[in-house]
């Protein structure tokens, strides 16, 4: 397990571009954390350190956003709070951005556990006092 802790918002891309470096074998990365922890916020600054060109949100109404680096290459955000039914999952065919060799990052993951592939990651972010959050990556 990887542990990084942000003491403040200044850190966060030192700390994405941290988390990418220890992780620079995976590419797939399931985000948990509670409402409001900063999954968004985090994704964005991984998203900052690999280039993306594209402007970052999240993808809560979308449940997918595609994002374009500065390299080409193509980056996956997916967000399924507002999920519903597990209808939704399979209606946008998401065995394509699953099973692709680009990023992804996934909010929300719990909704659609069972689906994700084995290489996905599990990253999880709580909060200290003083507003720090820790993020711990199980690899």
């Amino acid at each position: 397990m990887i542990t990084l802790k942000i003491n403040n918002l200044s850190e966060i891309n030192k700390i994405a571009k941290v988390f990418l470096t220890k992780t620079k074998e995976h590419k797939k990365f399931a985000f948990f954390g509670d409402l409001g922890i900063g999954k968004t916020t985090f994704i964005k600054a991984l998203c900052k350190q690999l280039g993306v060109i594209d402007i970052v949100n999240s993808p809560s109404f979308a449940i997918v956003n595609e994002y374009q680096s500065k390299n080409d290459e193509i980056i996956y955000h997916f967000d399924f709070y507002r999920i519903k039914n597990i209808n939704e999952i399979f209606d946008f065919g998401y065995e394509e951005y699953f099973y692709s060799n680009n990023y992804c990052f996934v909010e929300w993951p719990e909704k659609i556990e069972h689906l994700l592939p084995e290489d996905f990651i599990n990253v999880y972010i709580t909060e200290e006092a003083n507003h720090k959050r820790i993020i711990n990556v199980h690899i």
